[in-house]
């Protein structure tokens, strides 16, 4: 009886690649990216999420720089906001984050957008090598106060864009890709608003 048939050594890649996407964070990543890759995960912005909140609404909901800088979101009247929450170890997180920083590089010269990449670890020296190592220009943020549910519900990664007013106008869970055109029209058009 022979152990290694064509069929057994089949199966047995079959379990390895399974395996290895249910415990490796990074293939997960990559299979993830492909999809982003051919037209799936695409943020919905036409189904916005509206808030009638006001800035002043969002004073008291403060992040912390690595710097030790901490920022208030009621002293952002005025700027479109970006808060992307997310972790090192967190898949679909990994699998947008080249999209998102793209994104960020497209904005971050222009001063009516802030955009805060909020560490769910809270660990910033280990988020800020993990940007070195991959080469991401993200400013990283940890929470310095309470984070209201309708912001972030625990599930990563969640992004939530603030217009001029400090209203929610996006506000999603999951992996998507930022880095779309209909995306940056998306926020191009919240600057462009009144």
């Amino acid at each position: 009886m022979k152990i290694w048939t064509r069929r057994n050594i089949v199966n047995v890649i079959f379990t390895g690649l399974i395996l290895i996407l249910l415990f490796v964070p990074s293939a997960k990543a990559a299979v993830l990216q492909g999809l982003m890759g051919i037209g799936l995960f695409q943020p919905d912005t036409t189904a916005m999420k509206k808030s009638t909140g006001s800035a002043e609404d969002l004073s008291g909901i403060r992040f912390r720089a690595v710097s030790g800088k901490v920022i208030d979101l009621g002293d952002l009247k005025g700027k479109i906001i970006f808060i992307n929450f997310w972790a090192s170890w967190c898949p679909p997180c990994l699998a947008e984050m080249p999209a998102v920083n793209k994104l960020y590089e497209k904005f971050k010269s222009d001063p009516a957008y802030v955009f805060i990449f909020v560490d769910a670890d809270g660990n910033l020296l280990k988020a800020r090598k993990f940007m070195d190592r991959r080469k991401y220009a993200l400013p990283v943020y940890a929470v310095a106060s309470e984070i209201p549910e309708i912001l972030f519900q625990g599930a990563l990664p969640t992004t939530v864009v603030f217009d001029q007013q400090g209203r929610i106008s996006y506000n999603a869970s999951g992996a998507a890709d930022y880095n779309s055109n209909k995306f940056s029209t998306f926020m191009t058009k919240l600057k462009n608003a009144k």
